[in-house]
This record gives C-alpha cells, structure tokens and sequence, in this order.
C-alpha cells in the first residue's frame, strides 16, 4: 500500500525558514517523480513543486522560485521542502504527491494527508 506521510508544518512568522519532509513507503520510491501541492483556507489545490525520480531536475511554482527549495534523498524514501522567506500568503496545508512515472509530466495518483503551514506573526 503507498502511503506519503508528511511532518514539519507549524506556525512560522513570515521572513522565516521551515522544512517540510514526506517519509513514502509502498513503492519503490527512486523509480518516481514526487512533489508538493498546497491548499490555503477556502482555496483550491495549488501546485507547488515538484522533483524527477533521481533529483536531477526540478520545477517551481512562480511565486515560489528563488525562496523554497525541493530536494530528495532516495536512500532514505524522503522528500523535502526547504521554505525560506516565507510570506503570509505561503500559509496552507501542504501535501506531498507522488506522480505515475519518473517524470513530472505524469499526473499524480497519490497523495498524503497533509501538513498546515502558517505563517503569521
């Protein structure tokens, strides 16, 4: 059974750096592209993120780049997201989606249950 279990979120006040991490199992987890989507309070599902199946390449959201950072570590079937200065409108329940092949042009079949991110002071 996949399962994408994601930790880090909390209440960060906005300039601040926070690291998300989404442990996955049930997969053979170098063999797929995996990445971050978000959903803010009374929004849709927003695309954050994403990774190839050996970290070689990477795509951002626009109001993004430059200020979050996606990585993986293949040995450990983790992701992460490295969020720098963080902004109001970052705040959000961030969930890691695994997508249908090792790219990123496939679409995502699994996603995990979540974690809130808020950012306020």
């Amino acid at each position: 059974e996949v399962q994408l279990v994601e930790s880090g979120g909390g209440l960060v006040q906005p300039g601040g750096s926070h690291r998300l991490s989404c442990v996955a199992s049930g997969f053979t987890f170098a063999n797929y592209a995996i990445g971050w989507v978000r959903q803010a309070p009374g929004k849709g599902l927003e695309w954050v993120s994403a990774i190839n199946n050996y970290g070689g390449s990477t795509r951002y959201l626009d109001s993004v780049k430059g200020r979050f950072t996606i990585s993986r570590d293949n040995a450990k079937n983790t992701l992460y997201l490295q969020m720098n200065s963080l902004k109001p409108e970052d705040t959000a329940k961030y969930y890691c989606a695994k997508y249908r092949g090792s790219y990123f042009y496939t679409a995502n079949d699994y996603w995990g249950q979540g974690t809130q991110v808020t950012v306020s002071s």
